[in-house]
C-alpha cells in the first residue's frame, strides 16, 4: 500500500473546513510553494509551529501567528507612531526589541510599544500592559 503526502492546503483545509480562512490559506499555499521551513522562516516561526497551525492545535498566541501572516503574505499594514507605515509582520518583529538599542528610533520603538515614559501606547501594540 502506497501512502500519498496530503499538501499543506489539503491539511489546513481538513482541520479549518473548506474553505479555509483566508491567512490559512496563503500560509499552506506558500509551504506547498517553497517549503514549511522556508515558509515558516519567512514569517519567525519553526516548521512545528507551522504544522500545529495547520492543525488547528496551536497552543501558543494563534493571533500572533496570523497578523504575521498577514503582513508577509497578505500585505496588512500598519501605522506606526515611530516609522510610519509599515508591514503588521514588522510591526510585531520591532515589538520584540529589547535593550540595548541599535537607535534612538528604536529606543522610542520600545518605550512606545509599551507605553513608557509618559507616552500613549501604541494601539497596534500586542504587548501585555506593564511589560517592559
Amino acid at each position: 500500500m502506497r501512502y500519498e503526502k496530503q499538501t499543506f492546503i489539503e491539511k489546513a483545509r481538513a482541520a479549518w473546513g473548506d474553505p479555509a480562512p483566508d491567512w490559512i490559506q496563503a500560509l499552506a499555499e506558500e509551504a506547498d510553494r517553497i517549503t514549511a521551513t522556508r515558509a515558516a522562516k519567512n514569517i519567525g516561526y519553526s516548521a512545528a509551529v507551522l504544522s500545529h497551525v495547520f492543525a488547528k492545535n496551536y497552543k501558543g498566541d494563534m493571533g500572533a501567528v496570523e497578523q504575521k501572516v498577514r503582513g508577509a503574505l497578505l500585505g496588512a499594514t500598519v501605522m506606526c507612531p515611530v516609522y510610519g507605515e509599515m508591514g503588521r509582520d514588522q510591526c510585531l518583529d520591532f515589538q520584540k526589541v529589547v535593550p540595548p538599542f541599535s537607535s534612538e528610533a528604536s529606543s522610542r520603538c520600545y518605550r512606545t510599544c509599551r507605553g513608557l515614559g509618559g507616552i500613549a501606547k501604541c494601539p497596534n501594540s500586542r504587548i501585555p500592559d506593564g511589560t517592559r
